[in-house]
């Protein structure tokens, strides 16, 4: 039975909506608003939107420019490192291709999507298989992005095999993986290969710079340093860490950005490293522990620390391949969640026996 809704119930809600409105000043209040830029992460905020806006790999960029715009784009396959430009890549592509109405034209699968065989067979394979109007661009191919393909099930790559080659004419692919070696010879024989290698110094400081400029930061030199430093050659990290820090700190300096990261300092690398080669176990130990506690330093990043600071100093080279290869043990164990303190004395021991052969080789 229908619930019968009188005048007077709507009365009462006509009021409250005035009253509501007048408790806001007058304002209405309206949703499904755009989100404040502000709040857009930066890394989204600074992606590339065209293949000239891409830090690094002028070379491939420039490849893929021409392929593009020869009307001669191949499947593709890119692979390397995370934060160095890929999906950006192949964004801007489709940019190129289809103008302002690209998301009509590509589908777009990651990770975080179900991506077995019934996906390839029924949701890539319809999208595939159809034909596409061209919507005011210059090709009517449509593009499937498959991102972290490196993540797809053997069977589903067995059978995109099959899909890549039957709708040719109609699609492009464009998968993207951090692995090569986990994607299978039948597709990587499909694409065409490039490899993103990590961004130069360079090339991230440069970009650091522009986004330093956009947004009026306040940035001193070896903070630049320690972004470029901490970022490995990832563009997205470091982006990331420039972002955390700026809402931490109001100057971004090299001592906030290593303590918004957790990372130890390069002077608390060098004391520890100066402990290391110089003290005795018990002091060592006492005072590394120390150091850990009241930093809230984690033990895998000293140790990945004193190892790039080993390639610094002076030794004779056999004491260096024994120093590194214990220290790799170390952090290998280490990533496995074995007890801290017991390799720390590891980590004491190592030094110990090192410290020894240079005494030894010294006389």
């Amino acid at each position: 039975m229908a619930e019968s809704v009188s005048p007077m119930d709507i009365d009462e809600y006509e009021n409250q909506n005035q009253a509501l409105k007048a408790s806001n000043g007058q304002h209405d209040v309206v949703l499904g608003t755009e989100p404040d830029i502000k709040a857009t992460p930066w890394v989204e905020k600074y992606r590339p939107q065209s293949l000239a806006d891409v830090a690094a790999h002028r070379d491939i960029v420039d490849t893929i420019d021409r392929l593009t715009s020869e009307n001669r784009l191949p499947h593709l396959l890119l692979y390397g490192p995370p934060g160095t430009g890929k999906t950006s890549t192949i964004l801007a592509v489709a940019r190129k291709l289809y103008g302002e109405q690209y998301h009509n034209m590509i589908l777009e699968l990651n990770a975080s999507d179900d991506r077995g065989i019934e996906v390839v067979r029924q949701q890539i394979q319809d999208f595939a298989s159809t034909q596409s109007f061209s919507f005011g661009g210059k090709s009517s191919v449509k593009l499937v992005l498959l991102d972290e393909a490196d993540a797809m099930t053997k069977d589903a790559q067995f059978a995109l095999r099959r899909v890549i080659e039957k709708y040719t004419k109609n699609a492009r692919f464009a998968l993207i993986c951090n692995h090569v070696n986990k994607i299978i010879p039948a597709l990587q024989s499909r694409c065409t290969r490039f490899r993103f290698a990590p961004l130069e110094p360079v090339h991230v400081t440069e970009r650091l710079k522009h986004v330093v400029e956009a947004e009026g930061l306040d940035v001193t030199e070896d903070g630049l340093a320690a972004l470029v430093q901490l970022c490995n050659g990832d563009m997205r990290k470091a982006l990331n860490i420039l972002q955390s820090t700026h809402m931490a700190s109001e100057q971004i300096s090299e001592e906030a950005v290593y303590l918004c990261t957790g990372n130890p300092l390069p002077k608390d690398i060098e004391q520890i490293s100066y402990w290391l080669l110089n003290e005795s176990f018990a002091d060592s130990f006492k005072r590394i522990s120390d150091i850990k506690a009241r930093k809230g330093l984690a033990l895998v990043d000293v140790v990945r620390g004193v190892t790039m600071f080993v390639f610094k100093i002076k030794m004779p080279s056999d004491v260096r391949v024994r120093l590194v290869n214990d220290l790799a043990d170390i952090e290998y164990r280490l990533s496995f969640g074995c007890n801290d303190k017991l390799q720390l004395g590891s980590l004491i021991s190592t030094f110990t026996q090192a410290r020894s052969a240079i005494v030894t080789a010294a006389k």
